[in-house]
C-alpha cells in the first residue's frame, strides 16, 4: 500500500501546483490520474496550445507549463498513480483515508485533495457488444500506456485522429501485426502522419480497413478474436488478435465522485471558498472541478486555492500547532 500525507486526485497544472504549496509546508502528496501522463487536459488535448494568462508568461505552451510545474515540484518528491481511476474514497478513522484505484491500487492519505479538472476523462467506447468482459488487462485498452506490452503481438487499433494514426505509426515497429480501422476514408489527423499510414499500409506492414466498423469481440478468458464489416460492400473480417485498442477520444464526467457523499451542484463539487473544503472532512476540492458563488474557470484561480487548501490541510494535521507562513523569498524552497 502506498502511504502519503495527501493524496491528489487529479495530476492537472492544478494538482501539480499542490505539490508545490503542501511541500513548502512539509506535506507530501500521491498523485493519481486516470490519464497515463501528469498534465491533465493540457498535456491530452492541447499540448501545443498557448497559454496567456499565467502572471510572469507574456506565453507559455500548454506543454511548457506543465513541465515547469513538475519542475518545480521535484525538490517534494512526489509520486505518481498514472492511468489508474479512483474508484472508491473510505473514510477509515480521522484524518486516515484509503483509496481503491479499478486496478486496485490502494494508497492511504490523511488528507485528500480533489483536483479533477473537468472530471475523470472516461474514454468513447464503440458499441461493440461484449467489449468490457475483455478491459482490465484481458486485451481491451483505450490508451496506450506502455508500448513495450504489445511487443510482437498481433494488435487491432480503431480510430481516425491523431491519437490513432500516431500509435498505429510507432506501433508497427513494435507489434508483429497492426490493423487500422476507420469508419471513413478521410482521416481527422495530421496531414503527415495520415501520409505515413498510407504508406505503411502500401508497403504492407499494417493492414487498413477504411469505411469499416469494429462488430464483435471474443475469446475465452482473454480477447482472442475482432470482426470488423465493411459499411459499404458489407464484407466482413475475422482478425485473430491479441490486443484491441480504441482511440476515440475521451470524455470529461464526474465518475465515482459522485458517489462520495459529496455536495454536486451541476456536475461540480460544492465547496467553502474560506479554504475550498467540501462537506466531508478532510476532503478538500480545487481547480475546475469545484463550485462557488463568482467562480472562475481559470489555472491561475486553481493555483490561488491550492495555496489554501494546503494551508488549512497543514491545520487540519496539526491541530494546536502555531505555525507562521514564511516567504520563499525568505527561506527558499528547502528539499525533502
Amino acid at each position: 500500500m502506498i502511504t502519503t500525507d495527501i493524496a491528489v486526485i487529479g495530476a492537472g497544472p492544478v494538482g501539480l501546483f499542490a505539490i508545490f504549496e503542501a511541500g513548502l509546508l512539509k506535506m507530501r502528496c500521491h498523485l493519481i490520474d486516470y490519464l497515463p501522463q501528469a498534465g491533465g487536459q493540457l498535456s491530452e488535448i492541447y499540448p501545443k496550445k498557448p497559454i496567456y494568462d499565467i502572471p510572469g508568461y507574456p506565453t507559455v505552451l500548454a506543454q511548457e507549463l506543465v513541465d515547469n510545474l513538475l519542475k518545480q515540484a521535484e525538490p517534494f518528491k512526489p509520486t505518481f498513480t498514472l492511468g489508474e481511476r479512483v474508484e472508491k474514497l473510505d473514510k477509515i478513522a480521522e484524518r486516515d483515508f484509503i483509496l481503491t484505484t479499478n486496478m486496485a491500487t490502494k494508497i492511504n492519505a490523511r488528507a485528500v485533495i480533489i483536483a479533477g479538472g473537468l472530471g475523470c476523462f472516461e474514454p468513447r467506447k464503440p458499441e461493440v457488444e461484449g467489449l468490457e468482459k475483455f478491459e482490465n488487462g484481458k486485451g481491451v485498452s483505450y490508451m496506450v500506456l506502455d508500448p513495450e506490452a504489445y511487443r510482437n503481438k498481433k494488435i487491432v487499433l480503431a480510430g481516425g485522429g491523431d491519437s490513432a494514426l500516431d500509435w498505429t505509426i510507432f506501433l508497427s515497429n513494435v507489434a508483429s501485426e497492426v490493423s487500422l480501422v476507420h469508419r471513413s476514408e478521410s482521416f481527422r489527423g495530421a496531414p503527415d502522419s495520415v501520409n505515413k499510414v498510407l504508406k505503411l499500409a502500401e508497403e504492407g506492414k499494417i493492414k487498413l480497413h477504411l469505411n469499416s466498423n469494429l462488430s464483435h469481440v471474443s475469446g475465452n478468458e482473454n480477447l482472442q478474436e475482432v470482426g470488423i464489416v465493411n459499411t459499404k460492400s458489407g464484407e466482413k473480417h475475422r482478425v485473430s488478435v491479441d490486443n484491441l485498442i480504441p482511440l476515440f477520444g475521451l470524455s470529461p464526467k464526474l465518475g465515482p465522485i459522485e458517489n462520495w457523499g459529496l455536495e454536486i451542484d451541476k456536475n461540480a463539487i460544492l465547496v467553502n471558498t474560506e479554504d475550498y473544503r467540501t462537506n466531508v472532512e478532510g476532503v478538500w476540492a480545487i481547480g475546475d472541478i469545484n463550485t462557488y458563488k463568482n467562480k472562475l474557470k481559470l489555472i491561475l484561480c486553481g493555483f490561488h486555492e491550492a495555496a489554501l487548501a494546503s494551508h488549512s490541510i497543514y491545520k487540519y494535521l496539526n491541530p494546536g500547532v502555531k505555525y507562521t507562513m514564511k516567504y520563499t523569498t525568505v527561506n527558499g524552497v528547502n528539499e525533502f
